[in-house]
């Protein structure tokens, strides 16, 4: 009798709580989640807190992995150039993808849906197809080097163009143009057109009109678009590994090697942890410094 009691003031309080009814609706998810996703950083944080000894794992909690992984003037400077990379990417792809999407947004009528589905078509291949693609244009018998000769414009193919971070950085601006054209797009079409027009009644010209309305208020899916392409692009290591060469090396290449063929786990795990904290602290001031400079021009 107790447990049917107890049994039925859950369930009455199951009925009664709209919070508890949707928690039971995701959990399906969230146990996803848990399993997929926050079990392996934990992994990983602790790992990280660990050394390796030989093929012996010693699990005595100590901070000589981030020391090395900090201390270490090569790390350092892979941290650096890892996010002078990705910042740089960031800047470019989201400057290219804006008109794109003001395009799309204002001046295509009829055919939005088809203008999304053609900017969806780089996902139709696979991501390593695409940077293979850009190391067949760029390569030293590639498609820019066969045309400038064929045009008599150079007598030797051209070095300079595969295997360095310039390389990285149009691949990798390539490869996630959609993922910053997209959140662009729909910040922009969702803005009002009535103010707009106000501001033109007002005497704003398109510059003005730009500057004061259309752009302060796409500036979210500017933001979004910015931390969708520098968290991932930060964390890349298959790009520098095929386009980069020596001078492309990024942080993620380390840690790959660090786990696959080094085997030091917990120096590959205190280099992802601190590459992660890097991240986050770069993506913070920089969507505070975004939302500052919204602010100010509202």
């Amino acid at each position: 009798m107790a447990q049917d009691g107890l049994a039925g003031r859950l369930v009455h309080a199951y009925r009664r709580s709209e919070a508890a009814r949707g928690l039971l609706l995701l959990s399906p998810t969230l146990a996803i989640m848990l399993t997929a996703l926050a079990a392996p950083m934990v992994l990983l944080a602790l790992y990280s807190f660990w050394t390796q000894d030989g093929y012996a794992l010693n699990t005595q909690p100590t901070l000589a992995q981030y020391a090395t992984s900090l201390g270490r003037p090569t790390y350092r400077a892979l941290f650096y150039r890892s996010i002078e990379i990705s910042a740089v990417v960031t800047f470019i792809t989201v400057l290219l993808a804006y008109p794109m999407a003001y395009f799309v947004a204002f001046r295509v009528e009829k055919t939005k849906f088809v203008w999304l589905i053609l900017l969806t078509i780089p996902f139709w291949t696979s991501y390593l197809l695409r940077v293979f693609a850009w190391k067949l244009i760029l390569g030293y018998n590639g498609v820019i080097n066969s045309g400038l000769m064929s045009l008599g414009l150079i007598r030797q193919p051209l070095e300079f163009l595969l295997y360095n971070p310039t390389a990285v950085v149009v691949t990798l601006a390539h490869a996630w143009a959609p993922f910053a054209i997209l959140p662009i797009y729909v910040s922009l079409e969702k803005i009002d057109r009535s103010l707009l027009d106000a501001a033109a009644d007002l005497g704003d010209g398109p510059v003005r009109r730009f500057l004061r309305v259309t752009l302060p208020l796409s500036l979210p899916g500017v933001i979004g678009a910015a931390v969708l392409i520098f968290v991932p692009t930060t964390g890349d290591y298959v790009t520098p590994t095929l386009v980069g060469g020596s001078g492309g090396v990024m942080i993620a290449n380390v840690i790959e090697e660090q786990f696959d063929k080094v085997g030091n786990w917990p120096l590959g795990a205190a280099l992802a942890m601190a590459s992660m904290a890097a991240v986050g602290i770069v993506t913070f001031l920089f969507v505070a410094a975004m939302r500052a400079a919204a602010a100010r021009i509202r």
